[in-house]
This record gives structure tokens, C-alpha cells and sequence, in this order.
């Protein structure tokens, strides 16, 4: 028995295109991207990381609620995002706000919905996406469901989820997985095992060797990629979304990555359970610092270049946070109605009231 799960286990070893020094190590997986994509997938992730510092900051400021860091992340979560149609459906984790930005949520609705606004949560036309997840693993059964809905409308678009490696001990994992493989649907599946479910290591989640080989039980395709390759990432996902859209089935994608600051703003102290000679060892596979180094070699990135999306960024973030500062406040009475359809009698009167208080 051990020997059979030794064999089932080796089948995983990380797929990988791009390493640490920014050197090809597969040509053979290289994808097809031109030199404008590439230098876009670097803008990408140079923005992203200058938007989650600036998120950091306006929250220790009190002007952002809820906010999960995304530093160490970003080949994870563009690579991916990178490789899909705007037909796409995303449905993310609460760390997974870059991805929906660069699908087309605006940038104002992402600090609104750090807010708890309403507004935050109102994808705009053309925008395929659900508001970032909260409750852990709840969004891979609803993968699964959309996924399923584009294969029955035999839609040419797919349906992709995030969550974390603590998100794939949740039930709702294997019942996503199992259901979305029984029926076939056009899911692409991706955990981001950052090593740590807020605090718990992943060697204390499972024993089994990777996430990636628990596609095997639901009879999908798997795979665990080098979450700090941008390339890999890239092309993993490409390669599951035709899987999907071509009737082969959904796919497990398990991203090895690392986020560099605490599991979310909210107190979470990561020296408690993090060794500073992990940080130092993960900071060395950093996805920018190697992608930049293979950009520069071929002549398509410079100081320059990454110095105007620096300020890009930072225009764009001191813009937003100032439409959403001006932005009317949730009132009590707006998130009775956007909660309920009709109100229960015992809340009735506390609307009535509520209303009176606002109309003054």
C-alpha cells in the first residue's frame, strides 16, 4: 500500500519553466507569448505588488477594512488571471482582489468592498466574477455549479477558483472537486499553497505529499506548479482551461507559493509561527525579481519601465481611494434591502425606525 501511494505521489513533481535565477529550464513548456505580453504580465505583477503596499498602509491608516496581503503572490495569482478569456468566470478567496481587478473590477469598488460597501460588491456589466469569498472554501462548490452551467450551455468559458492549501481541508473542497469531476464541469481548480493556513503549516493539514494528488480521488486531471514561475503558472492554466472547454474535464492546479506579510491585517503576527530563515529562503524564488532578470536578459524590461508603473500605481491608488472616500455611506436601511427580498416581521420595525433617522 505505501508503495502504491509512493507511486501515485511522484507523479507530482513540480512543473516549472522560469527558476530562481530567471533561466529557462524547459524550453519544450515555453507558451506562446509575444514580447508584449510578456512585458505585460511584468507590468501586472510590478502594479500589483505597489498596490497591495499601498493597501497595507491605507489600512494601518484606518481608510481600508479587511485586507489579505498578496506580496509573494503575484506570479500565482496574474499567471493565472493572465491566462484567461474575458468569458471567464472568477471566483476568488479574499486574497484573490488582484485577479478581479485585472478582469475588470474597478479599482474604487476593490477598496469598497475592503469596506464592507455594498457597492464593492456589485460586479459591473461585462465583469464575469462573485465578491471575493469569505467564508473558507464555500466558492469551489460554486465553481463547480457555474462550471457545470457553461458545459450544459456548451459555452466556449470556464469557470476558475482560489482558495488557499487551509482551504483545501475544508469539506467543500472534496465536494467540489468530486461533484465537478462526476459531471464533467468547465472548472479549473487553483490552490495557492502558501504554506500556512493562517498559522498551521501545511505538513499538519495532510499527509499526503502534495495537493495536487488530491485530484486523483475525484478522477481529474492534477498538477503542482511552481507558484513563484509566472511562465509555469501561465501555462498550466492555459492548458487546463482547454482541457475544459474541449470536454476533458476539470483540473486541480496547486501553486507552491508564499505570502510574504500576515495571513490578513487583522492581528495576525507571522514571526509567532514563521522562521526568519524561511522568509529569507522564500524572498530568494521572489516571482517579480526572477521574471525581471529573464525580461531583462532578452532585452524587454528596464529601471525606467518599471519606475512608470511604480508611479502609475500609485496615482491610481491615491485616485480611488479618494472616489471611494467620497463615496456616501452604507446606510443601515440599504443593507436590510440588500439583504432581504422581503423584510421579516421582527426586523420591520427596526427599518421603519432606521428610515425615520435617515430621512432627518
Amino acid at each position: 500500500m505505501k508503495r502504491v501511494l509512493e507511486n501515485i505521489e511522484n507523479q507530482f513533481e513540480m512543473f516549472q519553466i522560469l527558476n530562481e535565477k530567471g533561466e529557462i529550464v524547459n524550453e519544450d513548456a515555453m507558451p506562446d507569448l509575444s514580447d508584449e505580453d510578456l512585458k505585460e504580465i511584468m507590468k501586472r505583477m510590478v502594479y500589483t505588488r505597489i498596490l497591495d503596499q499601498r493597501s497595507i498602509a491605507l489600512n494601518r491608516q484606518g481608510r481600508l477594512g479587511f485586507y489579505a496581503p498578496t506580496a509573494g503572490q503575484e506570479a500565482s495569482q496574474l499567471g493565472s488571471q493572465f491566462a484567461l478569456e474575458k468569458a471567464d468566470f472568477i471566483l476568488p478567496g479574499y486574497r484573490d482582489v488582484p485577479q478581479l481587478i485585472w478582469h475588470g473590477l474597478p479599482l474604487t469598488q476593490a477598496f469598497l468592498f475592503s469596506r464592507g460597501h455594498f457597492k464593492g460588491n456589485q460586479m459591473p456589466e461585462g465583469v464575469n466574477a462573485v465578491s471575493p469569498q469569505i467564508i473558507i472554501g464555500a466558492q469551489i462548490t460554486q465553481a463547480a455549479d457555474v462550471g457545470l452551467g457553461f458545459k450544459k450551455r456548451k459555452e466556449d468559458a470556464i469557470a476558475i477558483t482560489y482558495t488557499g492549501d487551509g482551504g483545501a481541508s475544508q469539506g467543500d473542497f472534496y465536494e467540489g472537486l468530486n461533484f465537478a469531476g462526476a459531471f464533467g464541469a468547465q472548472t479549473v481548480f487553483v490552490v495557492q499553497n502558501n504554506r500556512f493556513a493562517i498559522s498551521v503549516p501545511v505538513e499538519k493539514q495532510s499527509a499526503a505529499q502534495t495537493i495536487a494528488q488530491k485530484a486523483v480521488a475525484a478522477g481529474i486531471e492534477g498538477i503542482q506548479v511552481d507558484g513563484m514561475d509566472v511562465l509555469a503558472v501561465y501555462a498550466a492554466t492555459k492548458e487546463a482551461r482547454k482541457r475544459a472547454v474541449d470536454g476533458e474535464g476539470p483540473t486541480l492546479i496547486e501553486t507552491l507559493t508564499y505570502r510574504y506579510g500576515p495571513h490578513t491585517m487583522a492581528g495576525d503576527d507571522p514571526t509567532r509561527y514563521r522562521t526568519e530563515d524561511m522568509d529569507t529562503d522564500w524572498e530568494k524564488k521572489d516571482p517579480i525579481v526572477r521574471f525581471r532578470t529573464f525580461l531583462e536578459s532578452k532585452d524587454l524590461w528596464s529601471e525606467e519601465d518599471e519606475n512608470e508603473v511604480i508611479e502609475q500605481a500609485k496615482a491610481d491608488v491615491k485616485a480611488a481611494i479618494k472616489e471611494a472616500d467620497s463615496t456616501p455611506k452604507q446606510k443601515v436601511t440599504e443593507l436590510m434591502e440588500n439583504m432581504y427580498e422581503e423584510l421579516p416581521s421582527n426586523l420591520q420595525e427596526q427599518y421603519e425606525e432606521y428610515k425615520e433617522k435617515e430621512s432627518k
